[in-house]
């Protein structure tokens, strides 16, 4: 345990900070791959947005399986084994949640987004740049967790926003869209960026309960 007298004159290896940092410039970067797709309507270019996004959730998942293996031959770790496993399934579901949200765009193909779903896409950024920037705060956040506290908050701000936007969509899409398939399409591709804010506000949670626990 993180509090107990071995551990506290025993040194913690590091090397999970820069890992973690690594694996949120990944789901950083993969957001913004998701983001700018959005803008494109061609089968082609779905596609080859699709192919990016799924090359940067192979790397995460690398990344993620890399850590758990550090995890299991590491003798002093940072926080307990739990918490970085927590985190590092939290920040690989949100990737996880991008690229399956890519994969379904690419294979069905549905009228162009509209602007509720690019405003969602701006949402996932903003989640996503937010817990990139959390992963600096995890070396000092015992002494002043002030921060990393801050992002918490915004970060369900954020999901709540991707709530109402999703709510309002809904509403005006069985209003106004008449093809059935279409409004199928359309659903699920838009619950799957729902939930990618969900998945980003769970890693709030992880982070919140790093500061109860440890600040």
């Amino acid at each position: 345990m993180d509090n107990s007298f071995f551990s506290r004159f025993t040194p913690k290896e590091p090397k999970f900070f820069p890992l973690l940092k690594q694996l949120s410039g990944i789901l950083k970067q993969a957001s913004e791959e998701f983001a700018e797709s959005l803008k494109h309507d061609s089968v082609k270019e779905r596609s080859e947005f699709n192919k990016k996004i799924k090359e940067l959730e192979r790397e995460g998942d690398k990344l993620a399986h890399r850590i758990q293996d550090e995890l299991g031959t590491t003798f002093i770790t940072p926080f307990d084994r739990e918490d970085i496993h927590s985190l590092t399934t939290s920040l690989d579901d949100v990737i996880d949640g991008i690229n399956s949200c890519a994969k379904r765009i690419a294979i069905y193909n549905p009228h162009p987004i509209s602007s509720s779903g690019k405003e969602l896409g701006v949402i996932i950024i903003e989640c996503a740049k937010f817990i990139y920037d959390a992963m600096d705060e995890l070396e000092a956040f015992k002494k002043n967790p002030t921060r990393l506290g801050e992002i918490c908050v915004r970060l369900h701000d954020l999901e709540n926003r991707g709530d109402e936007i999703y709510e309002q969509f809904m509403i005006k899409l069985f209003e106004e869209e008449k093809d059935s398939i279409e409004i199928i399409k359309i659903k699920e591709i838009m619950q799957e960026m729902e939930g990618i804010t969900d998945a980003a506000e769970h890693v709030g949670k992880v982070l919140k309960s790093l500061i109860v626990k440890y600040a």
